[in-house]
């Protein structure tokens, strides 16, 4: 048992009892961070101030939400919009951080790609990241349904819809995520304790995975230089700051990082204040009615891209329905990235503008997926409908072929 004497203060009898000086060394001025880095390193800590943004502001929301068909639609656009103080507000910050938030999102991803920090060793980092933007899409459309609006009601039925093309347990399935024959109440209630309940709790054990898998094959820099930490680490504890490639998390890496975040928050809160209607969709202001199919159904513009690969494939093809194809496209998409590590085949770690191939391979594939995003928002009609063939093509193509080619020969282009 450990020597307990009188405290000289309450971190002194918190230290004694839970050693939260070691622990504070170990996760924050031990914790050694590259000095050779940009600002795109920020958007971690900038997802994790959104994240704490949607969980305090969602906690306000749910306090005067009613996870009920007949109730949700006015407890959103009436109470909480009109009744509650500052409902409107807690409402904006909620709306925009969930859109935001899939921006860094992407930055952080592409970043990650540009930099090649998805190779030798920092595998682990790359497919817990990825598993946390897939929870955050369940996360997102579990909310998105929550208003109960017109775009809500739709997007459940399309996206619940996708479930029944899964061979031999599909149209079960369907039922089970519904809870009934049709989208309807169960569906909401379902869908309330996914967005509130179980996904938080599964995100934040993400983030904790996706924090710790960075410990051991720490975090990449943008020349993508192999450090030895810990020789870096004795430089710096010996004094000699200036030529030691390493500064500790806090305070040096973590008081720029609070710079980023306040611009960050200047223009979050511009979008607040004065740009909102761009995360929330002026159909959605209508009441779900199962009766009156929009238009024209589209999801939130972060699931655009891979909404067009899905419906990308409108015809049949070789006897398969054109359904079935979307669907497997569509799968292959939303796994892809996971496998991006074993699809590039190089051993060489160097940013995109030094590896030539790779580099002209990132851009038409950030080009491709931005015309898939624009696509997947326009009618499927026409031209439209030929774009969004070629370049869901051009997207399986670059990931399933071009890249594992291209990166073979620059494995044996560096022998």
């Amino acid at each position: 048992m450990a020597h307990i004497r009188k405290a000289n203060g309450l971190i002194d009898w918190l230290d004694q009892r839970l050693a939260v000086h070691k622990l504070f060394d170990v996760l924050m001025v031990k914790y050694w961070i590259p000095k050779q880095i940009n600002f795109l390193w920020a958007m971690g800590v900038i997802l994790t101030t959104l994240f704490a943004v949607l969980f305090v502001t969602g906690l306000l929301l749910v306090m005067y939400y009613k996870p009920d068909t007949a109730l949700a639609f006015d407890s959103v656009n009436k109470t909480i919009m009109q009744e509650v103080d500052y409902g409107w507000l807690w409402r904006h910050m909620h709306g925009v951080a969930a859109s935001v938030i899939f921006l860094i999102i992407y930055i952080h991803m592409f970043t990650g790609i540009y930099y090649g920090s998805y190779k030798r060793g920092r595998e682990m980092i790359w497919v817990s990241g990825m598993l946390l933007f897939v929870v955050f899409s369940a996360e997102a459309f579990s909310g998105y349904m929550l208003p109960w609006g017109q775009m809500s009601y739709w997007a459940a039925q399309v996206i619940t819809n996708l479930f029944g093309g899964i061979p031999f347990i599909g149209p079960e399935l369907v039922i089970w995520i519904r809870g009934d024959y049709a989208v309807s109440d169960p569906t909401l209630t379902r869908f309330f304790m996914l967005h509130v309940c179980l996904l938080p709790i599964v995100i934040i054990s993400i983030i904790a995975f996706h924090f710790y898998s960075l410990r051991i094959p720490h975090v990449n820099n943008e020349i993508s230089e192999e450090l030895d930490f810990d020789l870096e680490a004795e430089k710096y504890m010996a004094g000699d700051t200036r030529n030691s490639k390493v500064i500790p998390f806090w305070p040096g890496f973590l008081s720029k990082d609070f710079m980023y975040i306040c611009l960050f928050m200047i223009f979050f809160f511009y979008l607040v204040c004065f740009k909102f209607e761009f995360a929330m969709d002026p159909i959605n202001f209508d009441p779900a009615d199962a009766l009156k199919t929009p238009p024209h159904i589209y999801p939130e513009w972060y699931f655009l891209w891979s909404y067009e690969v899905l419906r990308g494939f409108f015809f049949d093809i070789g006897g398969i329905k054109a359904f079935n194809i979307g669907l497997a496209a569509f799968g292959i998409a939303q796994v892809i990235f996971f496998l991006l590590p074993w699809l590039d085949r190089s051993e060489v770690v160097k940013p995109a503008h030094e590896r030539p191939l790779f580099f002209i391979w990132f851009w038409i594939l950030l080009i491709d997926m931005i015309v898939l995003t624009i696509y997947g928002k326009l009618p499927p009609t026409g031209v439209n409908a030929w774009v969004g063939f070629y370049a869901s093509i051009v997207f399986l193509l670059l990931l399933l072929v071009i890249l594992p080619i291209i990166t073979i020969m620059e494995r044996k282009g560096a022998k």
